[in-house]
């Protein structure tokens, strides 16, 4: 922790159940968010850590939803993995930064059903511990950008002796990487889980160019990746034709029209089970700020969590919840007219 942390109170350690220690942040996150995973990680009842995987704390939601909660390997937010236990086979949304044997555990809470792997992104907080498992399913546009994959992907985690810049932890307890097999899916393509148990990928954008969220059909789950966060929901990046808020409006819209399908949103990041209904005012304020770009009510350089460099983020309050954040760039789609 900071000097600076120590003296305002912020972001004080939080005594979870993982191996793992918070060495220091890149980032100084909301009170709202930080307080709600106090709360979840000193008092939660379903609480579990398994010897396969001390690393991960395992939150079970509802009777057929596990949240799988690992610590960011760099300085930005920790990370969500959800498993979803089917009638014939289980399903896991993203796959974190691979920190522990992620499949063994996995297995274990499962009994060995077959899996579904599959990510919501590319980055490297939600798909490092892909080539923990044989086959992962994405969106068809992030293919490519999984297979550039390899041995070299958590280099970035350690400084020049070894050492772990931001998360105390032993780099042995990281799998070793292999290649596995990547399937690229369309926009719509429903996973089945067994029965009547279906989970379909929506494309979305707004986070990155391949971003998408997954509807679980029977459980009434919508998981939403980045798209959504607590803390600040980036959105508007830029830097691609679908990594802005244009894109994502009308990937909105859609979930806003489908809203009686899903009763709870499971954020990839801080908090989760948020009810539905805050995708009319998620869509309300990217509408606003497609009207009007110089709507924020503040602008902030952020410090990248693996100690990049800043950028300059406009923040608009989403009512009842956090912000949107965006940069000039990310708008409007790219070479498109603006309004």
């Amino acid at each position: 922790m900071s000097i600076q942390e120590q003296k305002t109170g912020q972001m004080w350690p939080i005594n979870g159940a993982s191996k793992a220690k918070r060495i220091k942040w890149g980032a100084v996150q909301n009170q709202i968010s930080w307080v709600y995973m106090k709360m979840l990680r000193e008092g939660n009842k379903t609480l579990k850590v398994y010897d396969v995987n001390p690393y991960v704390e395992v939150y079970r939601f509802y009777d057929n939803l596990y949240g799988l909660f690992n610590q960011n390997l760099d300085g930005a937010g920790d990370v969500w993995m959800w498993l979803v236990i089917g009638p014939k086979k289980a399903m896991v949304i993203d796959t974190a930064c691979g920190l522990g044997d992620l499949k063994g555990l996995v297995d274990e809470i499962t009994e060995n059903m077959p899996l579904v792997v599959v990510n919501t992104h590319g980055h490297s907080d939600h798909a490092r511990g892909n080539s923990q498992f044989g086959t992962v399913y994405c969106y068809e546009t992030l293919l490519p950008k999984l297979k550039e994959q390899d041995e070299h992907i958590w280099d970035k985690y350690f400084d020049e002796k070894g050492n772990p810049l931001w998360l105390e932890f032993d780099r042995n307890d990281i799998p070793p990487f292999k290649k596995y097999e990547i399937v690229g899916v369309p926009d719509g393509y429903v996973f089945n889980l067994g029965g009547d148990y279906d989970v379909e990928l929506i494309f979305t954008g707004g986070h990155t160019n391949e971003h998408v969220m997954f509807l679980d059909k029977k459980g009434r789950f919508l998981f939403a990746g980045d798209n959504v966060c607590s803390d600040v929901t980036g959105c508007g990046n830029g830097g691609g034709k679908y990594a802005n808020l244009s894109t994502f409006s009308k990937a909105l819209t859609k979930l806003v029209e489908r809203i009686n399908e899903y009763d709870y949103i499971f954020p990839g990041h801080f908090m989760v089970n948020l009810e539905n209904h805050l995708m009319f005012s998620l869509l309300e304020t990217v509408n606003a700020v497609i009207n009007d770009p110089n709507c924020y009510d503040y602008k902030i350089t952020h410090i990248s969590g693996g100690g990049g460099p800043g950028r300059v983020r406009m923040h608009k309050f989403i009512r009842g919840f956090s912000t949107i954040a965006y940069t000039e760039s990310g708008v409007y789609v790219p070479d498109e007219p603006t309004i």
